[in-house]
């Protein structure tokens, strides 16, 4: 087992807790005899909480029970796009300037294309992946109660442990309800006091899908551990980061800005004084990126135990195609799926990456334009991801990967304070802004040349691209956009919005949210459906 990484959970234990927890209609579940198998001697020590715990934390990673295909979480999708990150991936990064894949899958190009419908089958998987997730850690929050704990006869320094696995579990729900309110608004709602098998859940306000995570955020703080404790685990600090993204996008999900809350919670991660920007940039990309300093809160991958066709998996070997040579990436193969368009390149002046190490293009036998989509040489390719180590060395296996996802980094605490300064937030300092902005850019540049000479130049639009610069394929971009009214209504366009070669802006705002998946507005009486959808 990879020092890296939790036990995952076996199989028939999962199993045995979807058949209890499912609220999804389409996640064909299959229930196995009780007198075998107990919530009660499943959750019989706090070792076994552990690993029932590890599997909350693979629900991101892994896209089934056996990996990296066979035995699906989901149904109604192909198991190698069904896996989580994968899923958000694509939510986030094909529908803009970042990204576009050379696939033509079912109704994939529609998010390149802005095209998109409450039959989709991605959109689908995306939302039933939240569920399952959401699932998963609500019955393991319902038998981790002190109640529960106390009737098992745990007690002391274990049940200590059991109570911050359950405030973990606590996160991992809100990370995956701020997923379900940003990409869908007004969802379903579930919680460990939801009565399993009763009638379909309710829908909440996204204004009040925001209070509760925000709650839950704060409820847990005292019963995680320490920033920087367990590498993989969620601590202190990757709860401040979520509040952080909260409040920065609160303008957003409620009407009202949050900004200085922002601030406040990034002041905490700082000032935790536990992370450091890894001096080489592209070794926050790389298969040992897990001695990265930098990283808050990641999603683990190992090509031995954690196989999957999503994750870094996919992001890696969907880099890699035409003149690539996959060994330089650590793969025996190459998936030549994703690219980027002309309008994310033209945010560097120097795309050679002698200036800007961040401007990492492959452009040997590639077309900056792009003209066919489906031609994986329209369109720079990217360098960022990679299955070897900081040394050189290979991950352990050439198709599946070892390099981890960051979902939160010191640099994004630095450029979101930066933000939460600019749009007027208070608490925070003019000079710690430009120089949390300077940092990175001295990082980026391996000097001083790339720094800003004062605060007056952090202006939103230098933000924005700033944000584009430094983080490509992280899961950012459309969230970003949005925040800056850049997405759907707006004068920005880039190749392919609104499946026009130039790009047009689209003709409402409504765009900015997905739809409810068909499926679940036909299941669910309680539902209604976003508006223009």
């Amino acid at each position: 087992m990879n020092k890296k990484h939790l036990k995952i959970l076996s199989a028939s234990i999962v199993v045995m807790l979807l058949a209890f927890t499912s609220c999804v209609k389409d996640l064909n579940t299959v229930p196995i005899d009780p007198k075998v198998i107990t919530s009660a001697n499943v959750y019989k020590d706090a070792n076994a909480y552990y690993g029932v715990l590890a599997k909350c934390y693979a629900g991101l990673a892994v896209s089934g029970q056996q990996g990296p295909a066979g035995d699906p979480d989901i149904s109604g999708i192909d198991e190698g796009f069904s896996q989580y990150l994968r899923q958000y991936f694509n939510a986030q990064e094909l529908p803009t300037d970042e990204a576009v894949i050379a696939w033509n899958d079912g109704t994939l190009r529609n998010y390149h294309e802005q095209n998109w419908t409450p039959s989709g089958e991605f959109i689908g998987a995306m939302y039933n992946r939240l569920y399952y997730q959401i699932s998963l850690c609500n019955e393991f929050i319902r038998e981790s109660s002190d109640a529960k704990i106390d009737s098992r006869g745990i007690t002391g320094a274990d049940k200590t442990a059991v109570q911050t696995y359950r405030a973990e579990a606590r996160f991992l729900r809100a990370l995956s309800y701020w997923h379900a309110i940003d990409l869908f608004g007004n969802v379903p709602f579930v919680d460990e006091n939801s009565e399993v098998g009763s009638t379909p859940p309710q829908q909440i306000t996204r204004a009040n899908l925001f209070t509760y995570i925000e709650s839950e955020l704060k409820a847990i703080d005292g019963s995680l551990l320490t920033p920087k404790s367990v590498y993989g685990r969620a601590d202190q600090a990757a709860a401040w980061m979520l509040l952080g993204k909260l409040y920065l996008n609160a303008k957003v999900y409620t009407g009202t800005d949050r900004y200085t809350d922002c601030i406040t919670y990034m002041k905490k991660v700082i000032a935790a004084n536990k992370y450091s920007l890894t001096t080489n940039y592209a070794n926050v990309f790389k298969a040992d990126n897990n001695t990265s300093n930098e990283i808050i809160f990641p999603i683990n991958f190992d090509g031995i135990h954690t196989q999957t066709y999503g994750g870094t998996t996919y992001l890696i070997n969907a880099e890699v195609g035409g003149s690539m040579i996959p060994g330089d990436f650590g793969l025996k193969g190459q998936w030549a799926g994703l690219r980027v368009t002309s309008a994310y390149v033209d945010k560097f002046s120097d795309i050679t990456g002698a200036t800007d190490k961040r401007a990492m293009f492959y452009t040997s036998g590639q077309n900056k334009a792009i003209v066919d989509v489906f031609s994986f040489t329209d369109g720079y390719a990217i360098t960022k991801w990679t299955n070897k180590t900081s040394t050189g060395a290979n991950g352990s296996d050439l198709t599946y990967t070892d390099t981890d996802f960051p979902v939160f980094r010191l640099a994004d605490a630095y450029l979101m304070y930066a933000e939460a300064v600019v749009r007027g937030g208070t608490g925070g300092s003019q000079t710690d802004a430009l120089t949390y902005v300077n940092l990175i850019r001295e990082r980026a540049y391996g000097n001083t040349s790339g720094d800003l000479a004062a605060y007056g130049d952090i202006t939103l639009q230098f933000l924005l691209d700033e944000n584009a610069r430094e983080f490509l394929w992280e899961c950012h971009r459309r969230t970003d956009l949005i925040r800056f009214q850049s997405f759907s209504k707006s004068t920005y366009l880039w190749p392919w919005k609104g499946a026009v070669a130039a790009g047009k802006s689209l003709d409402d705002y409504h765009m900015d949210l997905f739809p409810i998946p068909s499926t679940d507005i036909n299941a669910n009486p309680n539902l209604t459906q976003n508006l223009g959808y």
